[in-house]
């Protein structure tokens, strides 16, 4: 099942969650619920969490610049950041549930506008109308759909092809641009379920933790088909359902009571068993998991494990990471934005560097040549100050949406100094 958008051209991206990672719960919360109390993890920041989540977010914008199919196996994005969210999550659930969503779906929201506000307004000028869209439709339903940009219960449409070949963007830029909005959706139906979800593995946990894996078995081998996007959403459900229910496991402490040499060898038999079907199973990416939904599940179940079990908890980041921590500081704090933007900016590359061929010593065919050879690097360095763009421009929505004061480039800078004179 490719992505986003489920185009060929992409795959899935990692999820991006801005808030605090997870911290302990109070014991009394265990005790309330009918559970031992377990020891609480320390209040605050966890940087190696932090860390984790801006790995998995170089990784997304890397995977959909170069389409490297190994990026997969070597580090599974989405699902570690699905097992992050779960933890968040099931730290937040100490409050009633509904102001829980109610909190999670502000902050999901309006970042999201500001995103479709753009892509539906540039759809729109390129003469897109999703009532007469044979790709999406058409009809009352199409535009009915368009309600999926303000909250998306379900998948976004967008045009097939819009535009001209010979356009300043490629003809496929709103597949491209709107088709990450996927894991919206998958997020959204995530934090409505997660009560339930928390509910049921305090009382069952192995059930509830292995019972998204044996779906996957039966909706991503073709056991049993459900068409359509009905069918894509239950099938991310399912693959990604075990990683979300891993992250409650790591807050709640379950993942620490297993010991560490069961844990590894036990996750070293799933991913074993994830390589093996995906060697019977390669799609048209060749060793892209994104395209085999049993061992995307398995592979992202075993990887995150292992993360977890050796989850140190960092109060700060040590040793020669130190040097990243503002910008782990920032794409934590603008993930959400980071993660909307990115395809559109990678896009937005091309034009500018096409402006290249137009300078006067691009004249030979040598130095024309060069730059074909290259022309992915250099869009790999162009995205960045690009995504620093889209930050100071559209991060501060972030903040809104949080109830925090707004702010242009919040990595960390600002409060160490603060810190410091507080100290002194």
């Amino acid at each position: 099942m490719p992505e986003p958008g489920r185009g060929a051209a992409h795959r899935r991206t990692g999820h991006p969650s801005a808030d605090q990672p997870s911290a302990g719960r109070p014991s009394a919360d265990r005790s309330a619920a009918g559970q031992p109390p377990s020891a609480p993890r320390h209040p605050g920041r966890d940087r190696y969490l932090d860390l984790l989540r801006s790995i998995a977010l170089v990784r997304v914008v890397v995977y959909h610049l170069f389409g490297w199919a190994w990026l997969s196996v070597l580090f599974p994005s989405m699902g570690v950041m699905f097992a992050l969210a779960g933890s968040l999550m099931a730290r937040s659930l100490s409050r009633p549930a509904w102001s829980v969503i109610r909190g999670r779906v502000r902050r999901l929201l309006p970042p999201l506008w500001a995103f479709s506000a753009v892509a539906l307004a540039l759809m729109f000028a390129g003469g897109w109308n999703p009532a007469h869209d044979p790709d999406t439709g058409g009809g009352a339903w199409g535009v009915i759909d368009v309600l999926n940009y303000i909250v998306p219960v379900g998948a976004p449409p967008y045009p097939a092809h819009i535009g001209s070949e010979s356009g300043l963007l490629e003809a496929t830029w709103a597949e491209q641009g709107a088709g990450p909005l996927w894991y919206l959706r998958a997020y959204l139906w995530f934090v409505v379920a997660s009560p339930v979800l928390l509910w049921a593995f305090r009382r069952v946990p192995w059930a509830t933790l292995l019972a998204p894996l044996a779906l996957t078995a039966v909706v991503g081998t073709g056991l049993v088909t459900i068409p359509g996007e009905t069918g894509n959403a239950v099938t991310d459900f399912a693959v990604y359902g075990g990683c979300w229910v891993l992250g409650f496991a790591h807050h709640e402490g379950k993942l620490a009571e297993i010991p560490r040499y069961v844990a590894i060898s036990c996750s070293a038999l799933v991913m074993g068993f994830a390589l093996w079907w995906a060697s019977g199973h390669l799609g048209p990416e060749g060793w892209d998991m994104n395209d085999i939904p049993l061992a995307d599940a398995l592979w992202s179940f075993g990887f995150v494990v292992i993360l977890l079990q050796y989850s140190p908890s960092w109060k700060e980041l040590p040793g020669r990471l130190a040097k990243w921590d503002k910008l782990v500081t920032l794409s934590n704090n603008r993930a959400v934005t980071i993660y909307l933007w990115h395809n559109m900016l990678i896009m937005a590359t091309v034009p500018i560097l096409d402006q290249m061929y137009a300078l006067p010593f691009m004249d030979s065919e040598r130095a024309g040549a060069a730059l074909d050879e290259t022309y992915s690097l250099w869009m790999f360095v162009l995205v960045w100050p690009l995504i620093g763009l889209a930050i100071v421009a559209f991060g501060w929505i972030e903040d809104i949406a949080a109830k925090r004061a707004p702010r242009l480039w919040p990595n960390g800078a600002g409060r160490k100094r603060e810190g410091r004179r507080g100290r002194g």
